[in-house]
């Protein structure tokens, strides 16, 4: 879903605007982020934790060419769901684990913990 159809979704459920709703909700956004900038921090009950955290410099590997490549240290954004957006995302799996949309099996239902982050997404036992 992208920002224009959330909009078009909020002002016919509002009955505002697209104009004034599109607004409404990139200052949320804008919001967000300067919170983020500021504070490292946003939290959102019911919905999840944003969160600023830095990334230790790390030696990697280029898989194309085999090179050695330094990483240097970077700041990115994490993001860890709240107990009712997990709670209703779980309630679209069936018993087995596997989501109604046929996407992967939840961190749940796998034994697995799920760092969300702006540039990537790690699983770790």
């Amino acid at each position: 879903m992208t920002k224009k159809e959330i909009v078009k979704s909020i002002s016919e459920e509002i009955g505002l605007t697209q104009q004034t709703t599109k607004e409404i909700v990139q200052k949320t956004f804008d919001a967000i982020v300067e919170t983020l900038i500021h504070e490292g921090r946003v939290e959102l009950r019911n919905f999840g934790i944003f969160e600023i955290k830095q990334r230790k410099p790390r030696n990697a590997r280029n898989p194309k060419t085999g090179e050695h490549v330094s990483v240097p240290a970077k700041f990115v954004v994490t993001f860890k769901p709240g107990k009712e957006m997990e709670a209703r995302v779980d309630q679209m799996g069936d018993r087995n684990g596997h989501s109604a949309l046929g996407l992967n099996p939840t961190p749940a239902a796998t034994g697995f913990k799920v760092s969300h982050d702006a540039n990537s997404s790690t699983q770790e036992q």
